[in-house]
């Protein structure tokens, strides 16, 4: 598990070990040059390499200006732009006597020309403008330089390399907004622990691949990480595997009222989606039409009433059916009595329009909404709220709707966001853009569905609904989701997200970068197109992946 802790506990974490003077910038700097030189390394060649580093005030530039030191002394030509007028001291130091070249641009009459006009010199770009430290939007100069640099770099999306320095400037650290200029990174060189702006987004899209560097901050070990990523090896802690003695009731029994006469496909989606998880049964209950398309895909649904341990309920089901829609009432007031933990999905999501005709919901309720139906629902709740707002910051309106609905909320979109009323958030960003297509999220209802349904005796004795195990099973569910995704377009299985590939180099437009061979394996694979229904054929691939 990637954890992630807000600024201010970094910041308590550090003080003891820097009035013990222990070197944590040394510590820091090494690491950073050391990032930097593979970076070199796996495109060409370190010696003879040009590199910028861009640095304002704080000590993630006085990391950047030590980190200098080491790269000159591995044979590279290295720039300093300092963009404030208060740099850090020794560092400043220590690079010119190192011979790193220093440019006092806010001496410019146009410092981010001037950056600018050196940048295009230059291989490796360094972030190092501001750190953990900041809050809000950059100011000018430093959001005229930012800005500059990355529109330039909009315009050679495989070059040059960006490596930021703890957080790209400019991000919202501990919320994972962006409110103003970034210059988004390949890689992200974080000090001591990940930060939840690079986990959340839409800041984590800007992050690159992330890179921790471990600094000694043992006393994070005793904070409650403010955001979290689950992994491979967390998958393979909590999916449930049968064993001998298991049989088809003790694995999960899933309830599906899912689909209508208008939106068919979606229960034989969702029902792929539970089946292709090695859930114990599937039992489906709803009109005909939908009915016959489940039995014809997938004669293992039992389609008569029955003992269930976990529903899914609404995907398919539009809000202006009245009838479907008070079935899906029906069924969410049968599984609240029972203490069932249950997912509500699309249709489903309106029932909770009003909160005076049920009561509160547990965190075993998982709402399953994307950024349109999250803000209805808020809207619908008192707190107006629009799409776009919802994007900006979905960190913040998912925890909101978890607080007012009691439910856990796995907001989606590129990064998929997990919040419970408390406890941790978790973003998984696991999945390619060729997710987004029509179907997906009712796989996605389905996997998450039969992962309830295998815990839904241990959640329904409310042993483990404190413990925030409705929350790690909804990020499991977008992990394995999102990983059969990357299988059935042709990928990875696991994103690496931030990973350049290079289809030339910078010094063949006439600029001096670094010279040397292109690396092998040319342009960035990005997939083939895929069908919700690819997704979930590809859900035992993915399962192996994680379970081997």
């Amino acid at each position: 598990m990637i954890r992630a802790h807000h600024a201010a506990a970094v910041r308590a974490a550090e003080e003891p070990l820097l009035a013990a003077g222990e070197p944590l910038m040394a510590s820091a700097a090494f690491a950073l040059a050391t990032h930097v030189v593979a970076e070199l390394r796996a495109r060409g060649r370190v010696a003879g390499s040009v590199v910028l580093l861009v640095v304002g005030g704080g000590n993630n530039g006085g990391d950047a200006l030590f980190a200098g030191t080491h790269l000159v002394r591995r044979g590279c030509q290295v720039h300093a732009a300092l963009v404030s007028g208060d740099v850090h001291p020794q560092g400043l130091a220590a690079a010119r006597a190192a011979g790193v070249v220093v440019h006092r641009v806010l001496d410019d009459a146009d410092p981010a020309a001037a950056v600018l006009a050196l940048a295009r010199r230059c291989g490796v770009w360094v972030d190092a403008v501001t750190g953990i430290g900041a809050r809000g939007p950059l100011r000018d100069p430093a959001a005229a330089v930012v800005a500059a640099l990355a529109q330039e770099r909009a315009g050679w999306p495989q070059e040059p390399v960006v490596v930021a320095v703890d957080v790209p400037s400019g991000i919202g650290v501990d919320d994972g907004t962006v409110e103003g200029p970034v210059l988004p990174a390949d890689v992200t060189v974080t000090m001591g622990t990940a930060k939840p702006g690079l986990l959340l987004p839409p800041a984590s899209g800007l992050a690159g691949r992330v890179e921790v560097v471990e600094l000694g901050l043992d006393a994070l070990a005793a904070e409650p990480p403010a955001a979290c990523s689950l992994t491979a090896a967390d998958v393979a802690d909590l999916w449930p595997v049968p064993g001998p003695d298991d049989h088809k009731y003790t694995r999960g029994v899933l309830g599906l009222a899912a689909g209508s006469q208008a939106y068919p496909g979606a229960a034989a989606l969702a029902a792929a989606g539970a089946l292709r998880t090695g859930l114990g049964m599937v039992r489906y209950l709803g009109p005909e039409v939908p009915a016959a398309l489940v039995r014809t895909r997938h004669p293992e649904v039992v389609t008569v009433p029955g003992r269930v341990q976990a529903w899914v309920l609404g995907s398919g089901v539009g809000p202006e059916d009245a009838a479907r829609t008070h079935e899906l009432y029906e069924h969410l007031r049968a599984a609240l009595d029972a203490r069932q933990p249950v997912v509500l999905d699309a249709g489903a999501l309106t029932l909770l329009h009003e909160d005076d005709h049920l009561p509160d919901l547990p965190a075993t309720a998982v709402l399953t909404p994307h950024a349109g139906e999250l803000a209805a629902l808020l809207t619908a709740r008192g707190e107006e709220t629009g799409r776009e707002e919802v994007t900006a910051a979905p960190a913040r309106h998912a925890r909101l709707a978890a607080e007012i609905t009691g439910a856990t909320v796995l907001l989606k979109g590129p990064t998929t966001v997990v919040a419970a009323p408390d406890g941790p958030l978790y973003a998984q960003h696991d999945a390619t853009p060729w997710l987004a297509t029509a179907g997906a999220g009712d796989v996605l209802a389905g996997v998450l569905g039969a992962l309830l349904a295998a815990y839904g005796d241990l959640l329904a004795a409310g042993t483990a609904d404190g413990g925030g195990l409705p929350a790690s099973i909804a990020a499991v569910a977008a992990l394995v989701d999102g990983r059969a995704a990357r299988l059935a377009a042709g990928l990875p299985p696991e994103a690496r997200a931030g990973v350049p590939s290079w289809t030339g180099v910078r010094g063949r437009s006439g600029a001096p970068g670094w010279t040397g061979p292109v690396p092998a394996g040319g342009p960035a694979l990005t997939g083939v197109p895929i069908a919700a229904g690819d997704v979930a054929a590809a859900l035992p691939a993915a399962l192996r992946t994680v379970l081997a």
